[in-house]
């Protein structure tokens, strides 16, 4: 009897998922000609990062078969990094999704994605796994998925699968270019708001800030306001540091943004602040974020 050798087992079950994921994996083509990747979610839609269409109004896909089809974008939110694109695909089978619980630090993973010449694919291990967490743009996600593996951008907006073949993500980049995963629980949950709406609505004040220390104090100093907004109608003025908002300090960015989730929005909330060195309470509603700067803060700095 011959002995099973190990390594060639792995090579042929890493090939095995890597075909079964070819099969899910698209190229998306936007206007600027920069390819990427998306996944075939279900019959007639693709979904995709979103960070790569912002500035795409044509797109084109080419389907696993080769096939190149038109795609009008349904759907963006910049927050979870999530696109939703509509075209003709053809009858799906439905995605096996990987159970959230079933991921472990150190479980192998494997992405994969499609260029204009046919499907790639990178393994690597799952470098960190962790709880819900927000964006740097205020979108929340229901796990924290890192991974050391090295990640083609041709293959971003691609899939990542477990060792089983199941839908962990979409592949993106986070910060410093390492590889990240937004969960298939957070895609399922953010693509039928994208169907229904098109965008995910977020809370919306219309300042542009940043931390400082102020008397001893954290806070965030107002660098802009914009006009007409519910910042400025409540008196907001450049230079004014935000120490607290509804009684709640707050320190950075970061927790501004948290606390402009979708059910925010209609709210009324009072703003405590230092103008002058004087402290100074204001009270405004948060609004509804502009379709043309949403979904989500645009650049590190803005609170929305």
């Amino acid at each position: 009897m011959t002995p099973t050798n190990p390594l060639a087992a792995l090579s042929d079950q890493l090939a095995a998922l890597s075909a079964a994921g070819a099969a899910r994996a698209v190229s998306v083509q936007g206007r600027e000609g920069r390819g990427f990747s998306g996944i075939l979610w279900q019959q007639g839609l693709v979904v995709t990062a979103a960070e790569p269409l912002e500035r795409d109004d044509d797109i084109s896909v080419i389907l696993p078969d080769g096939r190149r089809v038109p795609a009008t974008l349904a759907g963006r939110d910049a927050g979870t990094d999530v696109a939703l694109l509509k075209l003709e695909t053809g009858p799906l089978a439905p995605l096996e999704l990987a159970p959230p619980d079933s991921l472990a630090l150190g479980r192998l993973a494997l992405a994969v994605g499609r260029g204009e010449e046919g499907p790639i694919a990178a393994m690597g291990v799952a470098a960190f796994v962790g709880g819900a967490w927000r964006s740097m743009r205020g979108g929340a996600l229901d796990r924290r998925l890192v991974f050391d593996l090295r990640l083609s951008a041709l293959a971003e907006g691609g899939l990542l699968l477990d060792d089983q073949g199941r839908l962990i993500g979409m592949a993106v980049f986070g910060p410093r270019r390492r590889p990240l995963a937004i969960p298939a629980e957070t895609i399922a949950r953010v693509v039928e708001v994208l169907r229904l709406r098109g965008r995910v609505t977020r809370g919306y004040l219309g300042l542009a800030m940043q931390p400082v220390r102020a008397g001893g104090a954290r806070g965030l100093i107002v660098l802009g306001v914009d006009p007409g907004s519910p910042a400025a109608q409540a008196g907001v003025l450049l230079g004014d540091v935000l120490l607290a908002m509804d009684g709640q300090p707050l320190g950075s960015v970061r927790e501004m943004l948290g606390r402009l989730d979708p059910g925010s929005v209609g709210q009324a909330l009072s703003l405590r602040l230092l103008r002058g060195g004087q402290p100074l309470d204001l009270a405004l509603v948060v609004g509804e974020r502009p379709s043309a700067s949403a979904p989500g803060a645009a650049a590190p700095g803005q609170a929305g």
